[in-house]
């Protein structure tokens, strides 16, 4: 299992620091941890401008569809961050994993701190003690992380609570007041939270108290509208997953009706979001994720941010842009063409738990449990590793 950091964007980066990169990092279990920060490193931001191609005086494709969105590296961890350095994270069970993994990585005194904390530590009840050891860690991390990039850190919340809206927000208040004692303030903090309704839910109301929230796990329309009417600040799109499920599945109208229209049914969702915050006033920023190569990159330039391979950010940091360049460089997602997007009246319902549930198709019910799974073996996995270290010594 790899260690992600993938938090993945109001904003990553907080309206109170300069504007600036916005990086996530995969880890890899056979490399030692290393920041290193490259200032030379091409500034990738979003474009406010609403041009439609980019100056052929720029000389690579990384610095051409940077123009346009803000390229997010998904990079190794342990690797590259010369090239590629993180400029934001997210702090979660898989990286939690990875840091008992490595002993020598620079995040685990975090770890140990938290499992020798002394209010977790006198807990009689041992699952509670163990929450309590694990919503320190990830602060402990988070906080390290906090020091070592300038844009924010996106703290998961336990895919446990997905369907159980107020235990996500006593969740979040909780993390908020453990990373409040270690004096990391709130704008620089998003909490990622599972596309359940609860959790769109939960979004809607954290929001409201002004905390910041990342919905993730988003693989239709439907979850895409509801997390922007409930403001959250960030909603995650997977192009690659939603286009792989419909590769090998069918039966979902939503992916049907866009291969119909010869469109990839994962671009086609991004675009179809992004068109539906932007001619309505949302202020949501969207994210595409699992991108697989460079036409997808091509396709969605205009997006807030994209979530890049590092293969992919390689290839064109090394392919080099010319006037007769075989791609043409056009922003294919503007607020100028979301104004001209239709959208049907079923598709701008007031979104609510029956609407949702019944709009949802089977991709996104599966997708969406599917993540779930993955999310809630990876914070077991995490409680029973620090089960067996605990109490670790001298405590």
């Amino acid at each position: 299992m790899s260690v992600t950091l993938k938090s993945p964007p109001s904003s990553f980066i907080s309206s109170s620091l300069p504007k600036s990169r916005l990086g996530f990092a995969n880890g890899s279990s056979s490399s030692t941890l290393l920041f290193k920060f490259n200032r030379s490193f091409p500034v990738l931001r979003a474009s406010s401008g609403s041009s439609s191609s980019v100056d052929t005086g720029l000389s690579t494709e990384l610095d051409a569809v940077s123009t346009f969105s803000e390229i997010v590296p998904d990079t190794v961890i342990f690797d590259d961050f010369e090239k590629f350095p993180p400029t934001a994270a997210t702090v979660s069970s898989s990286l939690l994993l990875g840091i008992l993994s490595l002993p020598d990585t620079i995040f685990r005194n975090a770890v140990d701190m938290a499992l020798a904390d002394s209010t977790c530590s006198p807990l009689d009840n041992p699952e509670l003690r163990l929450s309590c050891f694990v919503n320190k860690a990830l602060v402990n991390v988070g906080g390290d992380l906090a020091k070592l990039v300038p844009g924010r850190v996106s703290t998961e919340v336990d895919a446990r609570l997905a369907y159980d809206t107020h235990g996500i927000i006593r969740r979040v208040h909780d993390l908020l007041r453990l990373y409040d004692e270690i004096a990391v303030p709130p704008e620089r903090l998003l909490f990622k939270i599972p596309s359940t309704w609860q959790g769109i839910e939960a979004s809607r109301l954290l929001e409201s108290e002004g905390i910041q929230t990342h919905l993730t796990f988003v693989y239709s329309f439907a979850q895409a509208a509801a997390a922007a009417q409930a403001g959250a600040s960030v909603i995650q799109i997977f192009v690659g997953r939603v286009r792989d499920w419909a590769r090998n599945h069918s039966g979902d109208p939503e992916i049907e009706a866009a291969i119909q229209r010869g469109e990839d049914p994962g671009l086609a969702l991004v675009t179809k979001a992004y068109n539906y915050i932007h001619k309505y006033g949302h202020k949501s920023k969207l994210m595409a994720a699992a991108v697989r190569n460079k036409q997808d990159i091509f396709s969605l330039l205009g997006v807030d941010y994209i979530i890049a391979p590092l293969k992919v950010l390689q290839s064109l940091k090394e392919s080099i842009t010319s006037p007769d360049e075989k791609y043409s460089y056009d922003r294919r997602l503007s607020p100028q063409s979301a104004a001209r997007y239709d959208f049907t009246a079923e598709e701008l319902t007031k979104w609510d738990q029956l609407s949702l549930a019944s709009a949802m198709g089977p991709a996104s019910v599966e997708l969406l449990a599917a993540g779930l799974d993955g999310y809630v073996n990876q914070a077991k996995r995490v409680e029973e590793l620090l089960d067996k270290i605990w109490p670790p010594p001298n405590v």
